[in-house]
């Protein structure tokens, strides 16, 4: 590599307060997570009433899902900038598609309660009289969040712990926690409606060592010509 592209690319570090994205998304899942759960009844055959009386926490909480997006997609890069050459191919591949595709049904679920709450308007809600096209989008939304979302964010944790195993990027302990918690969410989320709260756990523990170590390192870049 030419003398010039090593210059330029040795000024694209990864600041070292990058962890932060990994605490803001934490921060956010858990108040969306929250304002879903305590807004939106769990049983997705529910009537639809929600819609009027808590359509503007749910709005709240879906504008702030993108956020929580960019920031997830920030930690990613932050692990993947710490494993360095130490990434190996097949556990990095399922880490980062695993994150992808909980990010990816996540959206799609967000997506089908913002149209919902679009046509709520226009649409009677009444009792038990919702109209097909509610029940329909209410029940996929369900199935995409609490199936499909909550098993992607535990093929996640556990390729995460492995990955902390196999190169020492977190204490071994971390990898323990996290394997524990994704037997959780992966085996429990029918059971404990507020299974998906560990993931957010999960990424707070890792981007706070994440965060201390990289701030206990002296910054090398201060060094450079």
């Amino acid at each position: 590599m030419p003398l010039e592209e090593t210059a330029m690319y040795s000024h694209l570090r990864t600041p070292r307060a990058a962890a932060v994205a990994g605490i803001a998304f934490s921060v956010l899942l858990v108040i969306i997570f929250w304002v879903f759960r305590s807004a939106v009844p769990a049983d997705p055959l529910d009537s639809g009433a929600w819609l009027a009386e808590e359509s503007g926490r749910v709005a709240l909480a879906l504008n702030l899902i993108p956020f929580a997006g960019i920031a997830f997609l920030w930690f990613i890069g932050v692990l993947r900038d710490r494993l360095g050459p130490k990434e190996d191919r097949f556990f990095a591949t399922v880490f980062l598609g695993s994150g992808l595709l909980f990010l990816a049904t996540l959206f799609a679920a967000a997506t089908i309660v913002g149209a919902l709450l679009l046509i709520a308007p226009s649409t009677e809600m009444t009792g038990t009289n919702a109209p097909p096209t509610f029940r329909f989008g209410r029940a996929v939304a369900y199935i995409l969040f609490n199936v499909y979302a909550i098993k992607m964010a535990g093929v996640f944790m556990v390729s995460t712990s492995t990955v902390v195993i196999y190169t020492g990027i977190a204490p071994r302990w971390m990898a323990g926690i996290g394997y524990a918690l994704a037997a959780l969410v992966l085996l429990g989320s029918f059971y404990i409606s507020w299974s998906i709260m560990v993931l957010p756990t999960w990424v707070l523990l890792i981007s706070v060592h994440i965060l201390i170590d990289n701030l206990r390192r002296p910054d090398r870049s201060l060094h450079q010509p």
